[in-house]
């Protein structure tokens, strides 16, 4: 997440104060939460749906996954 953060910081805040005009670094909207969510209403019928779909949140995110049911 530290690369994200310092890609927004050095690319993404001068590009936003650059097209909106900006005038100081605290008046471009900053990044507080990003939350992925997906649905998987047939994992009943196939429950290896649901490892497939980890793994894919986990190759996406670069983090590990909480089970919640």
């Amino acid at each position: 997440m530290e690369i994200l953060k310092e890609q927004y910081q050095k690319e993404v805040v001068p590009a936003l104060m650059k097209k909106f005009n900006y005038k100081s670094v605290m008046e471009v909207p900053k990044l507080d939460k990003i939350v992925i969510n997906i649905g998987l209403g047939d994992v009943k019928e196939n429950p290896k749906d649901l490892e497939n779909a980890i793994k894919d949140l986990e190759q996406i995110t670069g983090q590990s996954h909480w089970k919640r049911y």
